[in-house]
């Protein structure tokens, strides 16, 4: 339980958490942000069918009040980052053997953290802030408190706004899209309890409830992803996703158990500790073993690489598209596969002492993610379906996040994650657009010249496009950069600063630019320019799909000048940064992280790296591919002499890609083969030999029992019973018949004889 104390006043060493109990009252109750959606996905599935719209109405309206409940408690949020005085809540420590860490408790009122870089100070706006903690025993147990709470800082109210946001326009976009569905009223209670899971996740106070909000996570994606059930495409890309999760979260619940006893070794009578701040703070402060957090790490680490689509755990996200177009948005912007790495955000002390990432130039989180990116990147090329090029990319971006919170751009990171949920939530529901109006994803066969007769999605499509690539001064092109800065790796190019210099994550993120930029344009070519390849009548969409396209696109756009980066000449100081100001955590519970000096040498660079991957793709399809078209009369989508005709190298390694580096042969290869059909096996015997013989011999013996019963027991006893008790009652009334003669006299005889019997009994026995 964490403890009220005044450091000076206890009698051993503490620790600042860097929270506090005193804020706001919508920091304090910002538990009804989750409650609100779950309360809803309760009326959807019991009261939907009765409902005028199916229930898609009580999504929608629960969506739109929790979205207006995040933007409150953002405002109320940035008042107490800016002003908050309070009491600073700190946890007592052991003595003894770990007794001479107690300095690190004494930092002062609020603790060093507080200091870090340029965002620990508020200069005069007060004192730093402090993140709003508010807990209830759930009940006790051995000793151990589980307790239940909320957790409420930047990133919280960061991931607030961004879930609540998307996933209302996601519900409003949904209307139309499934509309007619079969099971349009289950579709929009799972998505309501989705987004219930996502936003518990996002406050949870300790790493149980934390846990727990994962695996609903995970549910509920079985459910949207498996909703056509009825396609085997479907429920074997459900099956795929739950499994492959939950080979991950088996790394989540190790790391988690490792930490709970960590952290109770530290606190006098106390067996463990879920408390995430508790956690970090005693990570950060260097208290816990450095072995024990690198062995909780990549544990965590695996649960990331599975729910964040890292290599070589990714397979399952593009498979995941067999799902509704508005789940595939909500999955890869808001929800499920951000998960981890908001996961890694939260316990980033762990991560960050556990890896050694202040000062290193490697590490497995950067290594990962670094190449992750690339891998991705290199799938989206020979994609055919709109949305698996889609899905490879978000594969991609995530590797960028990862890469960032592995080289310490903790920031970057964050800001990625905020730019990223709007232009591929627009990109994902555009592409959903497109497919709604020609019944098809393959942008190959059935796509082509539709940006003539589909305009609306056609410009916000771009607009995505151009923000994910990372042009300037699109959303993508600030946060994409920051990760590049934040590398360390660019001393050649003016900048300085860092936690390391990780040259080889710089190079792998510029290669992963220019990939991108590059099957962003061959995407856009083939769905929208050249002519008509599809059948029907291609048109646009209506109101409730492109408004919160349009929205989206926006968002796309200006997102980025929220975290301008200091010396930007052409805005105010007090605009450059704020992102950062707001967000990034404070005190005792996040790791003392050095913030890069931003170079506008690298932001030029990284802008021509993206042109020119944009010119190569330009000119192979915009130029050569549309020449071949008109010489042939065809549609064409690619040369027919191109590289992988001429160059065994090129087609051998098109051939890689096509089949996704082989993983999937693996899996249904060799791990499907090795695993599952063994236990296919087994328990096909184990029916067929043990439980249909019990069955088939209880049921054998159960004939017996009853042919018995009916020989022996029923036709010999009870009917013989019965019947001679029938012969009984038929002698003793033809008897007795003989003496009813119908006379007075004679009934009189017979009861004056049976009296003189009687009386002289009782006369001999007296």
């Amino acid at each position: 339980m964490i403890q009220i104390l005044a450091a000076s006043l206890s009698p051993l060493p503490s620790i600042p958490l860097g929270i506090t109990q005193e804020g706001n009252w919508f920091l304090q109750n910002a538990w009804l942000i989750p409650l609100i959606p779950a309360l809803s996905f309760i009326g959807i599935l019991f009261f939907g069918k009765r409902l005028p719209r199916g229930g898609a109405e009580l999504g929608v309206a629960a969506l739109l009040i929790v979205f207006l409940l995040s933007i409150c408690t953002g405002f109320a949020w940035m008042d107490h980052r800016d002003n908050f005085h309070g009491e600073e809540i700190s946890q007592v420590l052991t003595t003894g053997e770990h007794g001479e860490h107690g300095e690190h408790g004494e930092h002062g009122e609020h603790g060093e953290h507080g200091e870090h870089g340029e965002h620990g100070e508020h200069g005069e706006h007060g004192e730093p802030s402090l993140a709003v903690v508010n807990t209830t025993t759930w009940f006790i147990t051995g000793g151990v408190e589980f307790s239940v709470g909320t957790l409420v800082d930047g990133p919280a109210v960061m991931m607030l706004f961004v879930v609540t946001l998307v996933s209302l326009l996601v519900h409003i976009y949904s209307t139309d899209y499934v509309a007619g569905d079969r099971r349009y009223t289950h579709f929009f209670a799972f998505l309501s309890l989705f987004s219930a899971s996502m936003l518990l996740l996002v406050i949870s106070e300790n790493t149980l409830q934390l846990l727990v909000s994962w695996e609903l996570v995970g549910l509920c994606s079985f459910a949207l992803i498996g909703h056509w059930w009825e396609e085997k495409e479907n429920s074997n890309a459900a099956l795929k996703a739950f499994l492959t999760n939950r080979v991950g979260d088996m790394g989540l619940l190790i790391g988690v158990t490792i930490l709970f006893f960590a952290s109770g070794k530290m606190i006098p009578d106390s067996f463990g500790s879920f408390s995430i701040a508790t956690t970090n703070a005693l990570a950060s402060s260097g208290l816990l073993p450095h072995t024990t957090l690198l062995i909780a790490a990549c544990c965590l680490m695996a649960a990331v690489m599975s729910k964040s689509g890292q290599f070589f755990l990714h397979t399952w996200l593009p498979d995941a598209m067999a799902g509704p177009t508005p789940v595939s948005a909500l999955i890869h912007a808001a929800t499920m596969v951000v998960a981890g790495v908001f996961m890694i955000a939260r316990l980033y002390g762990v991560f960050f002492e556990g890896f050694s990432i202040g000062g290193s130039s490697i590490n497995l989180m950067a290594l990962v993610g670094g190449f992750t990116t690339l891998v991705g990147a290199c799938l989206a090329f020979v994609q055919r379906d709109i949305k698996k090029v889609l899905a490879y990319s978000t594969i991609s971006q995530l590797g960028y996040m990862v890469m960032a919170l592995g080289v310490g751009a903790w920031t970057a990171a964050m800001f990625h994650l905020f730019t990223h949920a709007f232009f591929k939530a627009c990109l994902f529901l555009g592409s959903g657009s497109v497919a709604h109006s020609v019944h098809s994803f393959d942008m190959k066969s059935d796509m082509g010249g539709l940006r003539k007769v589909m305009p609306h999605t056609f410009r916000t499509f771009i607009i995505g496009s151009i923000a994910l690539a990372g042009l300037p001064p699109f959303a993508g092109f600030w946060s994409k950069d920051e990760i590049l800065v934040g590398t360390g790796g660019w001393g050649i190019m003016g900048g300085t600063g860092g936690n390391g210099s990780y040259t080889f994550m710089l190079v792998m993120g510029m290669i992963t630019a220019a990939l991108t930029a590059a099957y962003m344009t061959r995407c856009v070519y083939l769905t929208f320019f050249g002519e008509f390849r599809g059948h029907g009548d291609p048109h646009e969409s209506g109101p409730r799909i492109t408004v919160p396209l349009w929205i989206l696109a926006v968002l796309a756009i200006f997102a980025g000048f929220l975290n301008l980066p200091k010396g930007f000449q052409l805005v105010p100081e007090s605009l450059q940064e704020r992102f950062g100001h707001y967000v990034e955590p404070v005190a005792g519970y996040f790791p003392k992280i050095s913030h890069a000096t931003p170079s506008w040498s690298l932001a030029i660079i990284s802008t021509i790296v993206v042109v020119t991957g944009i010119a190569v793709a330009w000119n192979y399809y915009f130029v050569k591919v549309e020449k071949a078209s008109k010489e042939s009369g065809q549609s064409l989508t690619e040369l027919p002499d191109g590289l992988t005709t001429r160059l065994v190298i090129a087609r051998m390694g098109h051939t890689l890609l096509v089949n996704k580096y082989y993983l999937d042969h693996l899996y249904t290869g060799i791990i499907t083969r090795a695993v599952k059909e063994p236990i296919a096996e087994l328990a096909y015997r184990s029916n067929q030999e043990i439980l249909d013989r019990t069955v088939d011999t209880f049921g054998r013996t159960a004939v017996k029992v009853g042919q018995f019963n009916y020989n022996k027991i029923d036709q010999t006893v009870v009917d013989g019973f019965v019947n001679a008790s029938g012969r009984i009652s038929s002698d003793s009334g033809e008897e007795l018949r003989k003496i009813q003669s119908g006379k007075v006299q004679s009934y009189a005889a017979i009861l004056f004889a049976a009296a003189t019997i009687l009386a002289g009994l009782l006369i001999v026995i007296v």
